[in-house]
């Protein structure tokens, strides 16, 4: 049995489950697979983990665009046989320093963020600056789901499924002009909300780059929901940018402005720590961290260390974007 080959994945179930529980009405794909209940409250309803603590896992952006979740499942980019990380794992699990470098207290301080409204600015070398209402952007594109790799760079990974749609839909409908060569994104700054902004080592807002055919690559996704429901806070409410081939802090969260720039633009982690953190931080298990091997990384959801694939398995889809020299 190779490394690859680990547990049996539990995909199928997750899929079938899926489609009883949106036969019932109930919306939230998959997630009675997942040890998860629904407790109705009156007209809305109250997402609670089965251990009967407060909701890790219900939307921010509440009954907004209810209706266009879960999206179709798509099946192009399956990852057999990894097995999906539980959600209530992957949501108590998080980096999101704007709230805290404890990952296992960020989701308790993310309950109950408001996220709308939420405006998205448009800026840069486009056609005509513009803003996208948080529905707009949901609703730009019909919804699907992706079952991804997740890999950080601190060699944790997980396997969520996440609800959206290709990043390219929203830079054609920004409409860039011909000289613009990177798409840049913008976090949000509020610091009595976010109280790790607080800290001024770090250059909040947080920020994020990519070259713009890696934008354009069909990997590349708006990510508006997980689990076949809307994103709850510790994941990157409203939206966020979700680039599989990449480590995580490559996918920004909480996006308030995207801006098209003909010159490669700073970027968060490379301009705080430029010895340790690359432009392109493309997941290679050749290139060690400064700090530790990435050789290697362990599953949160079995446990299971394996060895790191190159672009976290996705070498036959973005490996002809690069010539092996990008760092």
């Amino acid at each position: 049995m190779s490394s690859e080959q680990f547990s049996i994945t539990p995909e199928d179930r997750f899929i079938d489950r899926r489609t009883i529980i949106r036969g019932m009405g109930l919306g939230l794909a998959g997630l009675s697979t997942l040890g998860v209940t629904h407790f109705l409250h009156g007209i809305s309803g109250s997402w609670m983990l089965q251990d009967g603590s407060r909701s890790a896992i219900e939307p921010a952006i509440g009954e907004l665009c209810k209706d266009v979740f879960p999206g179709q499942r798509s099946t192009r980019f399956d990852i057999a046989p990894r097995t999906l990380t539980p959600e209530k794992i992957s949501s108590v699990y998080n980096n999101f320093y704007e709230f805290t470098t404890q990952k296992n207290r960020v989701w308790q301080m993310a309950r109950n963020f408001k996220v709308d409204p939420w405006k998205i600015e448009v800026a840069g070398a486009v056609e005509k600056p513009f803003t996208l209402d948080i529905e707009d952007l949901i609703k730009l594109a019909p919804l699907e789901e992706r079952l991804y790799r997740f890999r950080c760079v601190e060699t944790w990974a997980m396997q969520v499924p996440w609800v959206g749609y290709p990043l390219s839909k929203l830079i054609d409908r920004c409409k860039p002009l011909g000289k613009a060569k990177y798409i840049r994104f913008v976090s949000i700054l509020d610091e009595d909300r976010l109280p790790g902004q607080k800290d001024k080592q770090w250059p909040w807002p947080y920020f994020e780059a990519l070259r713009l055919d890696e934008a354009r690559h069909d990997l590349a996704m708006v990510g508006v929901g997980i689990y076949g429901h809307g994103l709850p806070m510790q994941h990157g409410a409203p939206w966020r940018v979700v680039v599989p081939w990449k480590y995580g802090y490559k996918s920004p969260k909480s996006i308030v402005k995207i801006e098209f720039t003909e010159e490669k633009p700073p970027t968060f982690w490379n301009q705080a720590l430029p010895d340790e953190y690359g432009f392109f931080s493309n997941v290679d298990p050749s290139k060690p961290h400064p700090r530790w091997s990435q050789s290697m990384e362990r599953d949160i959801g079995t446990g299971v260390r394996r060895p790191t694939l190159l672009y976290n398995g996705y070498a036959e889809q973005v490996a002809k974007l690069y010539t092996g020299k990008e760092h």
